[in-house]
């Protein structure tokens, strides 16, 4: 399992601008093709301006597909490229996550 969790930098007093512009035109389009996120929310104590998600994959070469086909997405094209020309984002920052081998995901309930 690798995870990858990512971390989005917003210009103060825009980050809802942001998330609201993802739940419209980019969360639909990510989650076809990435899965459901295990983790999508922000940041409540130090860069308070700023939201994380966090993505599974069985490994690097599954993470790798999945990611082309988002990219491929007309959809997820159209999100980035209004998300760049708004310039709410000032940051952001990627982390690749192995598990220990002793750890084992809790159970959905």
């Amino acid at each position: 399992m690798l995870y990858d969790l990512r971390t989005y930098h917003c210009r103060p007093g825009t980050m809802p601008l942001q998330l609201a512009l993802y739940a419209e035109a980019g969360y639909e389009a990510q989650c076809r093709h990435l899965g459901m996120p295990r983790f999508y929310g922000t940041v409540e104590t130090g860069n308070v301006n700023a939201y994380v998600h966090l993505w599974a994959y069985e490994n690097a070469s599954d993470r790798e597909a999945r990611r082309a086909a988002l990219y491929a997405d007309p959809a997820w094209r159209d999100y980035r490229a209004r998300g760049a020309e708004l310039g709410y984002q000032t940051l952001q920052e990627n982390t690749l996550l192995k598990p220990a081998a002793f750890w084992q995901p809790p159970a959905r309930s």
